[in-house]
């Protein structure tokens, strides 16, 4: 018999946490920590090394972060252990910043079990995303291999810097996502000055 599948789940709302048990049950995924705000999470991972970590979007007590970035700030520790969102926004910048950050899936908190099991699954196992859903579509637009070829106006680097400014991601998040390391890079913020001005110029047109 396989060993199950480790999980903890870091949600501020216990009927939310008792429903993704209930749903995990009998499935071969064992909940091994939860937490409700992002004090308790910063302890859940020092503590415990589940493989899949359920993260709310909207985690509480992330003084002048939210949990994307707590995420962010905790990557040190979170080595190995894979990510999926939960979110009771339909925002696509919430999905493109939880692909930056990492993760491996951004579901709706009304996900059904079969999908929710499955991303689980698929996250344990290091596989990407799968189906028809917001997270693999923005993956696909926000992937380094989208812009292949150059415009006129802008290089294929430009172009995915581009892409993920239209959803909103911050210099870091860009960074993340685009795997610069030096988040500093003047790479970087050239790129971010020569679309802003690309886009000025067509907005003047």
């Amino acid at each position: 018999m396989p060993a199950p599948v480790k999980i903890a789940i870091a949600c501020p709302m216990e009927l939310i946490r008792a429903g993704i048990r209930e749903m995990v049950a009998n499935t071969g995924i064992q909940v091994i920590a939860e937490a409700g705000n992002a004090a308790q999470l910063r302890s859940l991972v020092k503590q415990k090394k589940p493989q899949v970590l359920l993260v709310d979007g909207s985690l509480p007590g992330c003084v002048r972060q939210d949990s994307f970035e707590l995420v962010a700030e905790l990557k040190d520790r979170l080595v190995g252990i894979s990510l999926v969102f939960l979110t009771t926004v339909d925002n696509p910048t919430y999905t493109a910043r939880a692909r930056a950050v990492g993760a491996s899936n951004c579901l709706s908190m009304s996900v059904g079990r079969e999908e929710l099991v499955a991303a689980i699954r698929n996250a344990a196992q290091k596989k990407p995303a799968t189906g028809a859903g917001a997270f693999v579509a923005i993956s696909g637009a926000l992937s380094t291999r989208a812009a292949a070829t150059s415009t006129k106006n802008l290089t294929p680097r430009e172009q995915q810097v581009l892409s993920h400014l239209a959803y909103g991601l911050s210099n870091d998040e860009i960074a993340s996502s685009l795997e610069i390391r030096d988040r500093k890079s003047t790479r970087l913020n050239s790129s971010h000055l020569v679309i802003s001005y690309a886009v000025f110029c067509l907005k003047k047109k």
